[in-house]
């Protein structure tokens, strides 16, 4: 883990609610990969007093990008930054998707709900100079929701979109779209960051079909490294469903050792 109190912004994009903010931070970059996260202090005194967690959403050399909606406090200070400020940031944070090279040549699924779609355009482009042949399922409440479709489309990155009202692509929600993509061939593994409802029913369809899939598990935290025990989930071990740091143990867990509570 690093720490880079003067990461400069160098762009800041928005669509409505939704905005890339690029940083520049040469060594946090190095060691960047898909599924991992920074931990940003949005304001320079005090409050917010705890850093905000936010996946890695692109890699441009020594440029780092997060890709975030604003929802509250902290998300709209960041919001209002401009280019050439500075933000302290610690990353890269966490364990990250598993990228398989024996998925050269081979269909893989990458499902994204909201602003679950972050981590998955670094690896959508990971992925793909691999050689896998990635397609990206991207899910929101509405076209105002789908955001980021044409910059993963600039990327060369096949992308369905699905709506749940039906303004723009399929009709339903991404799990659905899941499900009837599968209908026309079954992909070699599934990565999948989103709203926990939609995780547990990508889990429940990736293992009727026997495909391994990843999960990016969503959380707030409350340091992004495991001191404060702030962002458990069950998850197996051993054979056995333990709590375990959603920070430090994940944020990527595979499918199958994730424990779903009544109620998930």
């Amino acid at each position: 883990m690093l720490q880079d109190s003067k990461a400069k912004i160098t762009s800041l994009q928005n669509w409505g609610d939704y905005f890339v903010l690029a940083v520049e931070t040469p060594k946090i970059a190095a060691e960047a990969r898909p599924g991992q996260f920074l931990m940003v202090r949005v304001n320079d005194p005090s409050w917010p007093l705890l850093r905000r967690p936010f996946s890695i959403h692109a890699r441009e050399g020594s440029r780092i990008e997060i890709f975030f909606q604003v929802v509250g406090r902290g998300t709209a200070a960041l919001a209002r930054k401009g280019q050439g400020e500075a933000l302290d940031i610690l990353g890269p944070l966490g364990k990250g998707f598993d990228l398989d090279r024996d998925l050269k040549g081979k269909p893989t699924f990458l499902v994204g709900g909201g602003r679950g779609i972050a981590p998955l355009y670094f690896l959508g482009r990971e992925l793909g100079d691999l050689g896998a042949e990635v397609t990206v399922l991207y899910g929101g409440k509405c076209v105002t929701d789908l955001p980021a479709r044409e910059k993963f489309e600039a990327a060369g990155l096949k992308i369905v979109c699905s709506t749940d009202d039906g303004t723009f692509g399929f009709r339903g929600l991404a799990t659905r779209l899941l499900e009837f993509e599968m209908g026309k061939g079954a992909p070699a593994a599934v990565f999948a960051c989103g709203p926990e409802a939609m995780l547990k029913k990508t889990s429940e369809i990736a293992r009727a079909h026997s495909i391994p899939a990843q999960l990016s598990l969503e959380s707030m935290m409350g340091c992004g490294f495991g001191a404060c025990w702030g962002c458990v989930k069950r998850i197996r071990k051993d054979g056995e469903g333990k709590w375990r740091k959603i920070c430090e143990d994940g944020p990527v867990f595979r499918a199958e050792d994730v424990v779903w509570e009544e109620g998930d």
